[in-house]
């Protein structure tokens, strides 16, 4: 049980509290990522790389685009397995819960009509999915599926990180788009734009997790030195 645990929950959690609001965290984080990703798609101007591997997807099988996303998350998980790649809570829920969240969000997000709509839906939708990608990342609850996959090929080729990002994201991009997946602007935006936007955000929310962890510990010695007094 402690093995499971340690696989699933991969961080030093200082109590059930602490515990509690990394998940929540987390499950915040991955709602935002795949409302981000139905305003992307909304904008219709182009989405990211594995988002027009996704809609490639949904466009010659009877799935939605929620549904299609479940499933890439599903084939890349696959591949962590001769990479010993460890997944934890983070990169299960990942993979379950962004593409409903996506859904859902092209169920309540009408398609704008003007083209300036348009163009505030995406840079919008991107600037949320740097932020949502700061919220769900900075718990420490395991990597995303695609994540993942792109770490354990840099520890085992030894390439450096935007080699191994460029080659798979390339690969997704180029089958998505000879299945019919939407490229345009928005995915040139997208593939310059979110990279930034993340290493403004994430550290934001890394420092936050960071001053939680310690007023906690500091918490948790004051009673302990509480409890030790005569």
């Amino acid at each position: 049980m402690h093995r499971i645990r340690r696989l699933f929950l991969p961080i030093d959690a200082l109590g059930p509290a602490d515990t509690a609001a990394r998940v929540a965290q987390l499950l915040v984080g991955l709602f935002l990522y795949g409302i981000s990703l139905s305003l992307l798609v909304r904008a219709t101007l182009g989405v990211g790389p594995w988002d027009v591997f996704s809609l490639g997807i949904a466009n010659h099988l009877p799935m939605s685009y929620g549904t299609a996303t479940v499933v890439v998350s599903g084939i890349v998980l696959l591949l962590w397995i001769p990479l010993r790649q460890r997944p934890g809570i983070g990169t299960l829920l990942n993979a379950l819960l962004v593409g409903p969240a996506a859904d859902l969000g092209l169920w309540l997000i009408p398609a704008p009509t003007e083209l300036w709509a348009q163009i505030l839906m995406l840079v919008g939708s991107i600037v949320l999915l740097a932020i949502a990608t700061g919220i769900y990342i900075a718990p420490q609850l395991g990597p995303g599926p695609r994540d993942g996959l792109m770490t354990g090929l840099v520890r085992i080729t030894g390439w450096r990180i935007w080699i191994v990002r460029t080659l798979i994201e390339g690969t997704a991009l180029l089958i998505g788009w000879l299945l019919g997946g939407p490229v345009g602007v928005g995915t040139v935006i997208f593939a310059f734009g979110v990279g930034p936007l993340i290493g403004v955000f994430l550290p934001f929310f890394e420092r936050r997790r960071a001053a939680r962890a310690s007023t906690l510990r500091a918490r948790r010695l004051a009673s302990v030195s509480a409890a030790e007094r005569p």
